[in-house]
C-alpha cells in the first residue's frame, strides 16, 4: 500500500510511459489514457455525472463501460454479462 496522498508522486509521463497507472492509496484507482482502445474524446458522450453530497462525480454509463469490458480476460465475462442484462432491462 502507499502512502497517503500517493496520487502526488506520479510523474509528468508516467501516463504516457505506462498502459496503466495504478494509484494505491484510501481508495484503489488505475488511470488509463484510454481502455480497449478506447480514449476520453470518444468516452465522453456516454459519461454520466451524477451528484453525491453537492460534488459532481462522473461516471461511465454501462454502454461505455461494457465497451472496455471487451477483452479476453475471464473476469470481463461476468460484467459483461450483467451489462448486458442492465442496458437490456432499461431499453424497454
Amino acid at each position: 500500500m502507499l502512502p497517503d496522498k500517493a496520487v502526488r508522486e506520479l510523474g509528468d509521463d508516467d501516463l504516457r510511459n505506462y498502459l496503466v497507472v495504478r494509484v494505491a492509496d484510501e481508495v484503489v484507482v488505475n488511470l488509463m489514457m484510454s481502455a480497449c482502445g478506447i480514449g476520453y474524446t470518444e468516452a465522453e458522450p456516454e459519461i454520466e455525472t451524477f451528484t453525491v453530497d453537492g460534488v459532481s462525480i462522473p461516471f461511465a454509463s454501462a454502454r461505455l463501460l461494457l465497451r472496455t469490458k471487451r477483452t479476453y480476460r475471464e473476469k470481463d465475462v461476468e460484467d459483461r454479462l450483467f451489462l448486458e442484462r442492465k442496458i437490456a432491462g432499461s431499453s424497454r
